[in-house]
């Protein structure tokens, strides 16, 4: 149901919800808000197509998030924990959702619950922000409202994955690339992502003589974006900051890179300011591909990912430098015995996104008519996208991504009944990767490690 006007917004929530004076909001009864009214409220957030309305939707979903403990958080502090060795033998992992935002969303928090999860990440990389069509607020409200509808419990952390500089606009125009990078961190913090993966590996020169000038620029920036983010913190946080040193999909990573890096980006920052606190993990190459590689039938090839290689990484940037370990990228279309060794190697974060993409296209109850809608439809629209040697099979597992945001409104009104044996078929999924990471009852280490941080929103405008 789309409300017509605020007005049918708020008559919806009387008695259910309070809106008080200046803003304040009081959850009056929780169990119809969360069985008959959070469904509403975040459709409202996303395709209302009255500004005011979804603006008030949003800032709904938020306050009452945190009027239940469900409170977007920082994870800075448990990886500043596990820097000083006083946690290991997990990995985190951190989940991008390209569609069914609401729907994946529920499911990993009903594995999560179910399992005593505490450490989980939810992220969405800035190519995925546009081929998506989820700005960070929509973002945000998705997973805030299915938290919501799941009754889980504590902080839920969001991140903002692969803020990139695209080193080909950079070459362009060095100055509005930047600004375009400093404006989605700063559109991102305010909807509530404290979590900034920083990605200027792009800028990596593997022509330069030594290692300091191949990673230079790449510190440089990444020390600049920190020191904004410090700028833009709400009162009480500390947001986690990533860096990267290896670009995903190229050469494998070094010590010696891993080395460079931190010793430039440590200098740059402490000149920015004495003190500030810097990034909490390192993203490494270690053999993946974003998506995995398709083979001329679709499937995926197999990849040989050097663990060894990220057992050292990670070592090096615990032992060396403080951080909570290496984070490994593109991993989610690994076989499924790879993944109990990303604890074993102290891998401190896990990025995963493809094949749960891969999950909803080739569930058997995904409507036939539908994805043959979709394909054709981005057959037409990135025909000159294909290369010569693509096979149908290929072409198709490469641009299917960009349906989700082309069609999200035809995804989210999917049968009630497909969108739940999707859910449990993620859900089951979700629950086989938290076993294999180890974060099975890391809840508890979150209530040791992690102290929720409600900001208080200004009131949307217009509003009464």
């Amino acid at each position: 149901m789309l409300y017509s006007t605020k007005e049918d917004l708020l008559n919806d929530l009387n008695g259910i919800v309070d809106i008080q004076k200046g803003g304040t909001i009081k959850i009056i009864d929780t169990d119809t808000f969360r069985n008959n009214k959070i469904d509403t409220l975040i459709y409202n957030a996303v395709f209302n197509k009255e500004t005011t309305i979804k603006n008030i939707s949003r800032w709904l979903i938020r306050g009452c998030g945190n009027q239940l403990g469900i409170v977007s958080s920082s994870i800075q502090s448990l990886y500043e924990a596990i820097g000083k060795k006083q946690f290991k033998g997990f990995t985190v992992p951190a989940i991008n959702i390209r569609g069914l935002t609401y729907d994946v969303a529920r499911s990993i928090f009903r594995a999560a619950k179910k399992n005593h999860v505490g450490a989980f990440i939810f992220e969405i990389a800035r190519s995925e922000i546009g081929y998506t069509d989820q700005r960070p607020v929509e973002y945000t409200s998705a997973i805030l409202a299915a938290a919501i509808k799941e009754g889980h419990e504590g902080p839920v952390f969001i991140q903002g994955d692969h803020f990139q500089i695209n080193a080909k606009y950079y070459e362009k125009d060095k100055d509005a690339e930047i600004n375009k990078v400093r404006g989605l961190i700063k559109e991102a913090i305010e909807a509530g992502f404290y979590n900034i993966d920083i990605d200027t590996s792009t800028l990596v020169d593997l022509n330069k003589p030594t290692l300091t000038e191949q990673q230079r620029l790449n510190f440089e920036f990444a020390a600049e974006f920190t020191a904004y983010i410090r700028t833009l913190e709400p009162k009480g946080i500390t947001v986690s900051v990533g860096g990267e040193i290896g670009e995903v999909g190229k050469k494998n990573s070094t010590i010696e890179e891993l080395k460079a890096f931190m010793d430039g980006y440590n200098s740059t920052l402490s000149a920015k300011g004495k003190g500030m606190k810097g990034i909490s993990k390192i993203s490494v190459q270690t053999g993946t591909t974003h998506g995995g590689v398709p083979l001329p039938d679709g499937t995926i090839a197999k990849v040989k990912l050097d663990f060894d290689t990220l057992k050292n990484l990670s070592r090096v940037a615990i032992d060396e430098y403080g951080l909570s370990g290496a984070v490994q990228h593109g991993a989610s279309t690994l076989p499924a015995d790879a993944f109990d060794k990303f604890p074993e190697t102290c891998t401190s974060e896990v990025h995963l996104a493809t094949e749960f993409q891969n999950m909803i296209y080739e569930s058997s109850v995904f409507p036939k008519d539908f994805k043959n809608e979709i394909y054709e439809f981005l057959r037409k629209k990135y025909a000159s996208d294909r290369k010569e040697c693509e096979t149908e099979e290929q072409f198709i597992y490469k641009i299917r991504k960009n349906g989700f945001g082309l069609f999200k409104e035809r995804f989210w009104n999917l049968p009630s009944d497909v969108k739940n044996k999707i859910g449990e078929e993620l859900e089951a999924k979700f629950d086989f990767l938290f076993k294999k990471l180890n974060i099975i009852h890391s809840k508890e280490i979150i209530k040791k490690t992690i102290k929720p941080v409600g900001v208080q929103l200004p009131t949307p405008p217009d509003f009464p």
